[in-house]
């Protein structure tokens, strides 16, 4: 009798460790790794194609007046991507008479300089990107920009890049946005040079612009 309860007691406490250890076997092997949080953040785009549904802010903030400025934003040849870009003429011997410099703002709603609501939330991009060429190479851009629009609404933050010296050959270019507070923008994109850094008529071209 005694040797059956003590056989009993052995294989209890055999089956018993069987059974622990396959439960800490399943527990490790069910763990599965953390799952890599991809960037919610879907593209943003200010211009893609003229008229596109797509685009968000107005090339409307001229400056300092767009006396010496030409530009469009449906120009059909040598574009980067989609059917068309944008085509700037900034006229140098022009500007020499007047202000000695140009710029165009992209904004939201048009021609607002921070006197009205508008803008855009644009929490979780990290770059804005856009492609840019010149018409010859080596036309200077003194700073291209996001954000910076004051007044009674302004923007909660900026970034730029600059100067950037222009190719006759497409190329992508991209303002770190990562550690700002981009949750009020009406500013969207904007360019500006001056008649001290190009000797004779700057003319060049952007063409997908997009927040990313």
């Amino acid at each position: 009798m005694k040797r059956i309860i003590l056989t009993i007691i052995c294989l209890t406490f055999l089956f018993g460790c069987d059974d622990t250890t396959s439960q800490q076997s399943s527990s490790g092997s069910s763990a599965a790794p953390a799952a890599v949080q991809e960037n919610p953040f879907q593209p943003f785009v200010v211009y893609s194609n003229k008229g596109s549904r797509d685009n968000h802010y107005v090339p409307s903030g001229f400056m300092p007046n767009g006396k010496c400025l030409s530009f469009t934003d449906a120009w059909l040849e040598n574009c980067h991507e989609g059917r068309t870009c944008m085509k700037i003429e900034y006229d140098v011997a022009c500007s020499r008479e007047d202000q000695k410099w140009a710029g165009i703002y992209w904004l939201n709603p048009a021609n607002n300089w921070g006197n009205q609501k508008g803008g855009y939330n644009l929490e979780g991009a990290t770059a804005l990107t856009f492609w840019a060429k010149g018409e010859k190479g080596g036309e200077r851009i003194e700073e291209f920009k996001m954000g910076g629009i004051i007044g009674d609404y302004p923007d909660t933050d900026m970034g730029m890049i600059g100067p950037v010296i222009l190719t006759d050959a497409w190329r992508k270019y991209s303002i770190d946005l990562r550690g700002k507070d981009i949750s009020y923008i009406s500013g969207g994109f904007s360019w500006s040079t001056s008649v001290d850094v190009n000797s004779e008529t700057c003319t060049f071209y952007i063409d997908q612009v997009q927040y990313e």
